[in-house]
């Protein structure tokens, strides 16, 4: 597994991450996954939709999914204030919105600032952690999210299908 986590890791290394912030923990994604940054606005609820679904918006013509990664992750009840925004994803051709705390910046790691994610037990899974970067005294949580969002767990990729 670690042999795994050392290869993706050399994969990402020298990539852009966007880094987000849910709770106190500061995460990043794949810059060339993320389509737009949204203020957050009103959700169309979907009935019977799992809770971390907060439901549907209309991107200028499009109906995309809205997860609430707080929610998904149990970190406590959202705070939906100003700095609360949905970070559009694209995850193979399909279109989903991301809702974190905030958005800080974009950074690029280089391989030695890219360290293999540790096995624990947190409300992360580390099957979705690429590993960690490191940038001065900051820590990136290296989120692999088409691994995350296809996941069966998330049920994303049924309800976009259907």
């Amino acid at each position: 597994m670690a042999e795994a986590l050392t290869i993706g890791a050399k994969e990402i290394a020298g990539h852009e991450f966007l880094a987000f912030t849910l709770g106190k923990e500061e995460y990043g994604i794949d810059i060339l996954k993320v389509q737009e940054i949204r203020g957050y606005e009103a959700v169309t609820r979907i009935a019977n939709a799992p809770e971390f679904i907060k439901g549907v918006i209309n991107l200028r013509g499009i109906i995309i999914p809205v997860v609430d990664m707080r929610i998904k992750f149990n970190l406590g009840t959202p705070v939906y204030d100003q700095f609360t925004v949905v970070i559009i994803l694209n995850i193979g051709g399909r279109i989903v919105g991301m809702v974190v705390d905030s958005v800080s910046d974009v950074t690029t790691l280089t391989p030695e600032q890219v360290k293999p994610a540790p096995e624990m037990g947190t409300a992360f899974s580390t099957d979705y952690m690429i590993g960690l970067g490191t940038i001065d005294e900051r820590m990136l949580i290296l989120v692999d999210i088409d691994k995350l969002m296809s996941s069966p767990e998330m049920g994303l990729i049924e309800t976009l299908a259907a």
